[in-house]
């Protein structure tokens, strides 16, 4: 089956938000070994869509539409479909009351337009939206399957992945299973990864394993066919067992994990608490562990010490430190671990600090980063990362070695992490 991502909305043309929506279904349908070939964009126009719906259909099985399934005028993705196939549009009942419900319980009066989000293709198989209104669909015709979502990513998303998903996992694989596993790896670059696992790749065929590099991570997809999820999980296990003892030293979690949870993970489990001073990071460190829940048991506290003023006043750092070895350095970012740690009395305690860019300052070069750690009563260990990249890129980077090597020294010290 090949596909074509069709998204919809002016505001995609003119550059006023991202179109990460195609980003998210191609993922999703490569884990179902769907080919996507094309992404196509159009605006809020019904005879430019309709045109790109007749170029989809020369050379596509599966169209998917994100947008323009919502009450206002310029939402016109249903009804252009059903004009080009010449179907007619329905009320759901579900989707019909479950809107009015959701006027009623906030005591606004519903809008005569917003009737328009529970139309439906006749005779399409309705997609429930647990996120908003506008429920999606999927319509056969001469075997070529269309899909519609709604454009808001927190509402496609969910029902992409739970609603539509199976449904097209059951139509390939006539009734079997299509399984997969995600490997996040982080500390080794896409290249060096692949090279290492190559003989894998040149081999696959059921599983397929695919890479994918994002943000400075590396993500290996595994995907298996199989008649029942527990062959397909042991085809999967089978595959991951090879792929780890290449490359497991790197690996840092599966599927939804990220460097942050999984370091909260290991922080909770091993009953460990958590300071940071933050200079570069200017608190990203603290935000990205915030955002992950239970995260309170663990994250004590920490300061923000952009200016070397803050340092010495908030941290109690010496100025004769500053003065000999410079804000960025390993000296501060060492004392920065150890000063926090104290001050918030945790096991753990984190100091970051360097040059984000786009200019240099204290004689380092852009991209200079000094990570600090403070583990217990320990001599503090310091870590120097040379960074390219964008400002706030180089930013997140930090944070994200940060969580990498307190894991690694967590783990080396017999702490237990969960895999």
């Amino acid at each position: 089956m090949n596909a074509e991502i069709l998204a919809v909305g002016s505001e995609l043309l003119l550059g006023q938000i991202t179109n990460t929506n195609a980003r998210f279904i191609s993922s999703q349908l490569s884990e179902l070994g769907i080919n996507v070939f094309y992404h196509t964009v159009v605006g809020d126009n019904t005879k430019r869509l309709e045109q790109a719906i007749e170029v989809a259909e020369t050379r596509a099985d599966l169209i998917i539409f994100s947008g323009g399934l919502g009450p206002t005028k310029d939402d016109l993705t249903k009804e252009t479909i059903a004009r080009h196939l010449g179907v007619s549009l329905e009320s759901d009942d579900v989707a019909l009351t479950y809107i009015e419900q959701f006027f009623a319980k906030r005591g606004r009066p519903m809008t005569e337009n917003n009737r328009k989000q529970a139309l439906i293709l006749a005779g399409s198989e309705v997609l429930a939206n647990h996120h908003g209104m506008a429920p999606g669909m999927i319509f056969t015709k001469n075997d070529r399957t269309y899909i519609l979502l709604p454009g808001p990513p927190k509402e496609l998303e969910p029902m992409f992945q739970f609603e539509a998903k199976p449904k097209l996992a059951a139509m390939l694989n006539d009734g079997g299973i299509i399984a997969s596993h995600v490997m996040r790896f982080y500390g080794i670059g896409e290249a060096e990864l692949e090279v290492r696992v190559q003989d894998i790749l040149d081999a696959q065929t059921n599983p397929t394993v695919a890479p994918l590099a994002s943000d400075g991570e590396v993500t290996l997809r595994v995907t298996a066919k199989a008649a029942t999820e527990q062959e397909a999980q042991q085809l999967i296990a089978t595959k991951v067992a090879e792929i780890q003892a290449l490359v497991g030293d790197y690996q840092y979690g599966v599927d939804d994990d990220s460097l942050a949870s999984k370091t909260v993970e290991m922080l909770l489990d091993n009953q460990l608490t958590i300071a940071a001073a933050e200079s570069l990071t200017a608190g990203l460190f603290q935000s990205e562990l915030a955002e992950i829940p239970g995260v309170g048991n663990a994250l004590i506290g920490g300061v923000v010490t952009y200016a070397a003023d803050a340092k010495i006043k908030q941290l109690g750092i010496s100025k004769e430190l500053i003065d000999t070895h410079g804000v960025v350095s390993s000296e501060c970012a060492a004392a920065m671990a150890s000063a926090v740690r104290e001050k918030f009395a945790t096991n753990i305690g984190i100091g970051l600090t360097g040059e984000a860019g786009p200019t240099a300052h204290d004689h380092q070069p852009v991209g200079t980063v000094w990570i600090g750690i403070a583990i217990n009563d320990e001599e503090p260990l310091t870590y120097l990362l040379h960074l390219s990249g964008m400002r706030n890129t180089n930013r997140l980077r930090a944070v994200k070695f940060t969580c990498h090597y307190l894991m690694q020294l967590l783990e080396e010290r017999g702490y237990t992490k969960r895999y």
